[in-house]
């Protein structure tokens, strides 16, 4: 009897032995039902077994119409469970997202006109004929033809219409690479030209597209785009961005270029669409998909090309359910479906330069600004020598420097990467600090909603009157600033200048976004205060001078990146400054002015930094000149996390290279009740370190009250 093994997307060591029954065929990668205790789970056929007696099997139940899951997707699965530390079912739970696109349907009824003349043809029938020339459901039609529905009904009846039946989940439009395009510089036409040789001659080819802010590195994308889809008729093209507010914006752009909106997926499209890209992803059909990071386990027939926008942006790390990191994970796929992939940035991770200095990724380089725009100058403003007024946030050098901009009627972006009016609310009688009920966060105090907020768990209240500690009224007092105060202190400062804030509190869905930057592009703004939302992909003609209220935010804390994230991030959002024909100025509050991140900035000199960050890393061995990985263990008491800690301590074993660190209490020791212990682990390359941490993990059990979770190459360190 045949007998296949079929891969379940749940938690589980390994996929399940069932019995084909003689009716049904099937392959690798297809898609069936399968039964499992008194359930029936869908999952997908992993391995061929050879004929031998199944009678103690149970049957496959059913097999599901969709294209089977491709030999480089099965591949990439593997792979990520094995170097994520995770069952490769938990990987497989990202591939079959959208159960209902599995099946045929779901199917809607139009009307459509059949070329009958009804014996009594009046104006009411005529309308109603002339807008069904195209398939329409019968309810639009009756609207779009201004009549009643009994209208729609009676010309059915006569057969004058009929009716016909297709799917809800239509295909894409074709992208259309024949389109003009706009005019490229010399060196954007060099970077288009040697990746489209790569397209042409086929394979896996990285390439670490790096380019300063406002160079064009999106022309170099759809050049590339393009090529691939003229190279490759059933080529598939993956382009992943960090943040869900960019996407409407390369989506414009891409419908401008090829004459066909790309299919989309993030989080804030509804399920019918996820569907219908999951679908024709899966049928090779959707030719560009734009997406957020879990865009990367969609089941693309063929992918030949694969775009990672702001690639060390650190938005691409998962930190919960499966972690990973798209960007990495990216690369690995490319290499699995001998795909091309570009890496792109202005300020490219420290990982993946040092690919492109090994070689293993062939960099290019778009050194300057396209056309006749430059660079913004960026200074320090050095807080102990030029303080703010007391309660007050924005020093006298960038209140006047904001007063010059607004009297050339020029824009003003005030950055702070804290959302809210305060980060902190305390009593003054007893000191008792503001938290989320079992969490260890501090509550950020909303000013225009009156409400305290845990933006780790969204735990919500009303500002007390009175400090529930003490007892105390009118002793709660607000510490520190978020950008709702930044602007009171701005609407105070300047009562005339028009003033948006712009971050997730404010632009919280696509549309908000779009309105939000149009109203910037189009000057009707006249300073916007905003956090790291604002830092990407946003281009402001009249917007002139940036001012950064808080340097020092990223500086803080045991993270290993944080000199290089610092970087980044206060080099992009002075990035938005004089991207048009006026120049752009960037002025960068901080209590230390002497910091090698600001002062290349300040120099231009993000060469020096790199240098200097990538020796003091690789003198400690931290990443990218050696691994690390987490080992998070959690429970609701803290018996029960210590004992389980305990366990996991007694489990180790020596391995050379290895170092460990911990058991120990994260910064954040309890999140929604879970008490947390964390592990550490450091390694030399050459280590195998996820193959360590299987060995590890396989040697000691907790109960089932207890949560484990491994993260490879971690990025957070709360």
């Amino acid at each position: 009897m045949a007998r296949v093994s079929v891969l379940l997307p749940l938690p589980l060591p390994e996929a399940f032995d069932y019995v084909v029954p003689p009716e049904m065929v099937l392959g690798l990668g297809d898609v069936v039902d399968v039964p499992l205790g008194q359930n029936v789970r869908t999952g997908v056929v992993w391995a061929l077994k050879p004929d031998q007696d199944g009678s103690n099997l149970k049957p496959v139940l059913k097999a599901y119409g969709c294209p089977p899951l491709s030999g480089p997707l099965r591949q990439f699965i593997d792979f990520a469970a094995r170097y994520l530390v995770t069952p490769p079912g938990q990987v497989l739970a990202m591939v079959l997202r959208q159960p209902d696109a599995l099946g045929p349907g779901p199917f809607e009824r139009l009307a459509l006109a059949s070329g009958v003349v009804p014996d009594r043809l009046n104006d009411a029938r005529a309308r109603v004929l002339e807008h069904a020339q195209q398939p329409i459901a019968r309810a639009a039609l009756a609207k779009v033809a201004g009549v009643g529905s009994a209208v729609v009904t009676g010309l059915l009846k006569a057969g004058a219409l009929r009716e016909i039946e297709r799917p809800v989940d239509l295909p894409f439009d074709i992208p259309d690479p024949t389109r003009p395009a706009r005019p490229l510089s010399d060196i954007q036409a060099d970077a288009a030209h040697l990746i489209g040789k790569a397209l042409a001659s086929g394979g896996f080819q990285p390439f670490m597209l790096d380019g300063v802010t406002g160079s064009g590195k999106t022309e170099v994308y759809l050049e590339a785009v393009a090529k691939a889809l003229v190279d490759q008729p059933d080529g598939q093209i993956l382009v992943l961005l960090p943040e869900i507010a960019l996407t409407q914006a390369i989506v414009a752009r891409f419908e401008d270029r090829f004459g066909a909106a790309p299919a989309q997926w993030h989080s804030d499209i509804g399920p019918a669409q996820k569907r219908r890209t999951w679908r024709e992803v899966a049928a090779g059909r959707a030719r560009i998909v734009i997406g957020a990071r879990s865009a990367l386990f969609l089941p693309f027939a063929k992918l030949s090309l694969i775009i990672v926008d702001e690639e060390h942006d650190t938005s691409f790390k998962q930190e919960d359910g499966l972690r990973y990191h798209a960007r990495d994970m990216a690369v690995a796929r490319a290499k699995f479906e001998q795909a091309t992939i570009i890496l792109g940035s202005a300020t490219p991770s420290l990982e993946t330069r040092l690919n492109a200095d090994a070689g293993r990724y062939q960099r290019l380089v778009l050194p300057s600004r396209f056309g006749l725009a430059l660079l913004p100058e960026v200074d320090l403003i050095d807080l102990k020598a030029h303080p703010p007024e007391r309660d007050h946030w924005l020093s006298p050098l960038l209140v006047q420097a904001m007063a010059d901009t607004l009297a050339r009627q020029e824009q003003v972006l005030l950055f702070l990467n804290r959302r809210g009016y305060a980060p902190v609310v305390l009593c003054r009688a007893c000191g008792h600090r503001m938290k989320a009920p079992d969490t260890e966060s501090w509550l950020v105090e909303h000013k225009y909603s009156n409400r305290l907020v845990c933006h780790l768990t969204g735990f919500s209240m009303r500002k007390p009157d009175a400090c529930p500690n003490c007892g105390a009224k009118d002793g709660l007092v607000s510490v520190g600033p978020g950008v709702e105060r930044i602007a009171a202190e701005a609407v105070e400062t300047f009562p005339d200048a028009r003033i948006a804030i712009f971050s997730s509190d404010t632009a919280h869905n696509p549309q908000a976004v779009r309105e939000l930057v149009g109203r910037m592009e189009a000057g009707e703004i006249d300073i916007l205060i905003g956090t790291q939302i604002v830092a990407k992909g946003h281009n402001f003609p009249k917007l002139t001078l940036v001012g950064v209220v808080d340097a020092d935010l990223g500086l803080k804390g045991g993270d290993p990146r944080a000199g290089e994230r610092t970087y980044q991030m206060l080099s992009q959002v002075a990035g938005r400054a004089g991207r048009a024909d006026r120049p752009g100025r960037a002025l960068i509050q901080t209590h230390y002015p002497d910091n090698e991140a600001l002062q290349a900035l300040v120099m231009g000199d993000r060469e020096a930094f790199i240098e200097a960050e990538s020796l003091g890393r690789a003198a400690v061995g931290a990443p990218p000149y050696g691994r690390m990985a987490a080992l998070h263990i959690m429970a609701q008491t803290d018996d029960a996390v210590d004992a389980a800690a305990e366990a996991a301590s007694a489990a180790l074993f020596p391995a050379e290279g290895v170092e460990v660190w911990g058991p120990a209490p994260p910064p954040l020791a309890m999140i929604r009740g879970w008490r947390r212990r964390r592990f550490l682990i450091q390694a030399s390359r050459e280590v195998d370190l996820s193959a360590f941490m299987a060995a590890w993990r396989r040697g000691f059990k907790v109960p089932g009250s207890v949560r484990v979770a491994i993260d490879m190459d971690p990025h957070s360190f709360l």
